[in-house]
């Protein structure tokens, strides 16, 4: 029998499906982004309105640095008829010459006369500035909120537009670029005919044309369709506005169905020309669209985002510090934990995959960080983003052998034997089953040490003497034997076999199953780690020896195994 859902039980029959639009020779579906769109952040007016504690002016000033040093060129950086704040904000960044040349600020009115007299009176002096109105177009909005039909609608939308243009004339008339933003406030929920008209009969009081763009912004202003329903609307629109070619058409999504991203980026398939958004999509709600997610996309695409993720780790601690609110740990990008592995057979692709970019990048003879990128389970190199390799893989009770043995090789230079990595990893997951939580680097390797190590036990080599004659290979070595300092002598085909014969003489019975050796670093003092799989009494162990002279190394190893044989016995 297949399992059966069962009714919820939920009211959702209150709810009407969103109507489709009728667009059946739509064309997104088979484009692509091959370049960046032109970004806004919003994050000094949307993000700002949406905090608990708005930022204050040292937090704003701090916000607008990082987003101007990140390479936005265009940013919205307050609502200066809302407050005091906001205004004396603005004045700031104006009178303090705080605006790079190429950064071009916005500020948000509403369409009434007086808020937008304000809203211009905010920018005197600026060189480069975007006078941001809107007025909600949506039938909700127009009869339960406004109570106004849709020639009251779009004669808001008219006459703001007309008060836009008489005060800047009046009080930016020497300001060198002046642009005008004009916002069908709940696009997705007006009707595509009203939209176009309302913006339509804006463009014809505002009259771009060559060197006087109009930028019509159409947001997703609370996220109620699917992302491609919403890129049907944009692309509807692209195709029929006049004057298209100098009109910048913006899409402002949220998130409401956590699809806000999505809904970004199939409406730049679908024509928008910018996006507006915040930096981890901190906004209203469930947020404005996130703008590091989408540039980043960008970049895992090989796609230039013209924006410097390169150090998120620092993008997100001053977006935390100034929003006061955090970035989730599994946040796209930018979280604590989303280049890292617990799972054992994620590690383990991520641990081969490592090891193959490495090899194929010295193959074609060229650093590992120019090759073509290409590695399990990690869609961009974390170094991109100014992340090392050390939280790639964190061991804890779901991880395997290949976590445990990529951090050992990560951290010190040792590359185990696969059979020793499965021993090892099983007493890794003895730790983790009794002591629960993340196992740390650290305490892997205070494991491996005293497992492997360790000088104390049954047998330890303190010197030894060999020659390799006719015979064979002769070795005299002093060891310490049950608490005793004495000498042994054993012959064989090699220094293993004849220190092997060496102990049986003192009946210490070990034969060596498997033996890897290999340099940890390069140079004349470079010491050497030596892995010994051996039967002892019966027992099959693995050893582990470390020092500069790699016989010295081996012996050890020998010794290792047999201790760990003799403690295994008396447990």
């Amino acid at each position: 029998m297949v399992p059966q859902q069962q009714p919820s039980g939920m009211p959702f029959q209150r709810y009407a499906p969103f109507k489709p639009v009728d667009l059946p020779d739509r064309t997104w579906p088979a484009k692509t982004i091959d370049a960046a769109p032109r970004w806004l952040s919003t994050d000094l007016r949307d993000g700002n309105q949406a905090l608990i504690e708005p930022m204050d002016a040292e937090r704003k000033h701090e916000m607008f640095d990082l987003l101007v040093r990140m390479g936005y060129k265009e940013i919205e950086v307050g609502f200066p008829s809302a407050s005091q704040t906001d205004f004396d904000f603005v004045r700031s960044l104006i009178e303090g010459g705080r605006i790079p040349d190429d950064v071009q600020i916005s500020v948000l009115t509403q369409a009434r006369e007086d808020l937008i007299e304000r809203t211009v009176q905010s920018l005197v002096g600026a060189e480069r500035a975007t006078v941001h109105l809107y007025n909600a177009t949506a039938p909700l909005f127009r009869r339960v909120v406004f109570k106004v039909d849709r020639e009251d609608c779009k004669r808001i939308a008219v006459e703001g537009t007309r008060h836009v243009m008489r005060f800047a004339e009046q009080y930016l008339g020497e300001t060198a670029y002046v642009g005008y933003e004009y916002s069908s406030e709940i696009f997705i929920d007006t009707e595509l005919d009203f939209a176009l008209e309302v913006c339509e009969a804006v463009m014809d009081e505002w009259r771009p044309g060559p060197g006087r763009e109009i930028i019509l912004n159409l947001p997703a202003t609370v996220e109620r369709a699917t992302p491609n329903v919403y890129a049907d609307q944009i692309e509807w629109m692209s195709r029929n506005l006049s004057r298209r070619e100098h009109v910048c058409l913006s899409v402002h999504p949220h998130n409401d169905r956590g699809t806000g991203v999505a809904s970004a980026e199939l409406a730049v398939m679908a024509g928008a020309d910018r996006v507006e958004g915040c930096l981890f999509g901190h906004g209203e709600r469930t947020g404005n669209v996130d703008l590091v997610t989408l540039g980043m996309n960008l970049h895992s695409q090989g796609v230039d985002p013209m924006v410097d993720f390169s150090d998120i780790d620092e993008i997100r601690r001053i977006t935390e510090h100034c929003t006061q609110l955090p970035v989730a740990p599994r946040h796209p990008y930018g979280g604590d934990l989303v280049y890292t592995a617990f799972s054992g057979s994620h590690q383990d692709a991520i641990k081969k995959g490592f090891a193959a970019l490495e090899a194929e990048a010295e193959a074609a003879g060229v650093p590992v960080s120019e090759h073509a990128w290409g590695v399990p389970y990690l869609p961009i190199d974390p170094k991109d983003v100014g992340r090392d390799y050390e939280a790639v893989i964190r061991v804890n009770s779901q991880s395997g052998k290949g976590g445990v043995a990529y951090v050992l090789q990560r951290d010190h230079a040792l590359d185990l034997p696969r059979r020793l990595q499965i021993e090892f990893s099983h007493v890794i997951q003895g730790h983790t089953d009794t002591e629960g939580g993340e196992f740390s680097a650290e305490k892997i390797w205070e494991a491996f040490r005293d497992t492997y190590l360790s000088e104390k036990g049954r047998v330890g080599v303190l010197a030894h003497r060999s020659q390799n004659g006719e015979d064979g290979y002769r070795i005299e070595a002093d060891v310490r034997l049950d608490g005793r300092i004495q000498e042994i002598t054993g012959t064989g085909q090699g220094p293993l076999s004849a220190f092997c014969d060496a102990l049986a003489a003192v009946d210490v019975k070990v034969r060596v199953v498997d033996y890897v050796e290999h340099a940890m670093s390069e140079g004349t003092d470079a010491r050497a780690a030596a892995y010994v799989e051996a039967e002892v009494d019966g027992r099959v162990m693995w050893g582990v020896g470390m020092h500069h002279n790699i016989t010295t190394a081996s012996l050890k190893a020998v010794c290792s195994a047999v201790n760990r044989a003799a403690a295994a016995a008396q447990d």
